[in-house]
């Protein structure tokens, strides 16, 4: 048993990925979250499950929690280590969130898993957050979404891997990401509405070494969205959309962000989305860095302004846009990024007039415009990007702020 254990915190120590099949043949201690009296299934499964995740995350031999199939109800959960050993989250089922009126006001965390060393969560079951009731409020006006629960957080979490399960109809974000390390999320699934609004897939903020891979994101908002603090992030076999697509920032909105840097995003499919890949930042920022950030073989099926730096980033307007961003953006590449555009104007590189934009390369740019009118087109201000290979639409003229 020693032997196994070390095997395994070897493995992560050098970065892999734990699978839970690294554990398998070790002696796994079960915890089935319906043992303490929520049998049935649409019984309120949450304090079997908080006891089931205790004694689990206690035991000094890997643990399994499990979730068998069928669906219960989850008012909410936060499940806390550190914990004892290697610790397994099994949904084979669905747990269902507290349904919700146009009056909900249930906090802005439903499952969270916070201060976990080798977690896995598993099992082909899904994270129903119910939130289609709350999707017609105006946030933009009173930032009500703002203390809607996003169906899943990750907090302080390290060398954990997150697999074949679903996030459905979350109330405000999927999944976020805060201040964990070397986390890989890979065959997950996020389903929601187009319409429903500020819906991320995925956020992340203040990590490292995170890996989303071959995972299919369908929402009404950013399908992956990287805040300040996001280093060393790959996104790579993603299809997202419907959504706004993938979107580093936005960035500069608040003081003391910390730098974005190594972002890799390869080989994502975008099918009817609002935006493709994009960079955007906050006009009169504050101060920020977002540097080393490349886009390399992406599939557009329809997609809204497909390749995106926007340094004039203002909804609603909620800034003043007359002022440049503080934040330098520098070493981006787009490299074979083709299919078709909805919009005209396919390349947008809108960079700082206070700090433009820094080593920004286009590399075999190819896109159809496909809409009936009009000619595809690019736009360029305040960068200079260095080009090679096909560039369709033609390379854009920098325009001076």
């Amino acid at each position: 048993m020693g032997l196994k254990l070390n095997i395994i915190f070897m493995a992560a120590l050098f970065g892999l990925i734990l699978d839970s099949s690294n554990i398998a043949n070790s002696q796994i201690l079960r915890f089935e979250a319906t043992d303490n009296g929520a049998i049935l299934p649409q019984s309120d499964i949450t304090q079997a499950l908080l006891k089931a995740w205790s004694n689990a995350c206690a035991s000094t031999s890997p643990s399994k929690v499990v979730i068998p199939n069928g669906i219960f109800k989850l008012s909410g959960a936060s499940l806390e280590g550190p914990c004892n050993a290697p610790i397994e989250f099994n949904l084979q089922g669905i747990l269902q969130a507290p349904p919700a009126d146009a009056n909900f006001t249930g906090g802005d965390t439903w499952v969270a898993f916070e201060y976990v060393d080798f977690l896995t969560v598993s099992g082909g079951g899904i994270f129903d957050g119910q939130g289609k009731p709350t999707w017609g409020k105006d946030c933009a006006k009173d930032q009500y979404c703002g203390n809607l629960p996003i169906n899943v957080r990750f907090n302080y979490v390290t060398n954990s891997i997150i697999q074949d399960v679903t996030s459905l109809d979350s109330k405000q974000f999927h999944i976020n990401v805060l201040g964990c390390q070397n986390v890989t999320f890979q065959h997950v699934k996020i389903i929601a509405d187009e319409n429903s609004p500020h819906t991320d897939g995925i956020h992340i903020g203040r990590s490292t070494d995170i890996k989303i891979l071959d995972s299919n994101i369908q929402t009404g908002d950013d399908c992956i969205s990287l805040g300040d603090g996001s280093k060393h992030i790959t996104i790579a076999k993603v299809t997202c959309g419907p959504g706004h697509g993938i979107s580093i920032g936005s960035l500069g909105k608040y003081p003391n962000e910390e730098p974005v840097n190594r972002v890799d995003v390869k080989g994502c499919i975008l099918k009817n989305t609002k935006n493709g890949v994009r960079i955007k930042t906050w006009p009169d920022s504050q101060e920020g860095e977002a540097s080393d950030m490349h886009f390399e073989d992406i599939v557009m099926e329809n997609v809204g302004n497909p390749i995106m730096i926007d340094q004039e980033y203002c909804p609603w307007n909620q800034c003043d846009s007359q002022l440049p961003s503080r934040v330098q953006i520098s070493g981006v590449s787009f490299n074979n990024i083709r299919g078709t555009s909805s919009t005209a104007l396919a390349v947008k590189l809108i960079c700082s007039g206070g700090l433009p934009c820094q080593d920004v390369e286009m590399t075999d740019i190819n896109l159809k415009y496909s809409g009936e009118e009009g000619e595809i087109t690019s736009e360029c201000k305040n960068v200079k990007p260095t080009v090679s290979g096909i560039q369709n639409p033609p390379a854009c003229v920098t325009i001076e702020a």
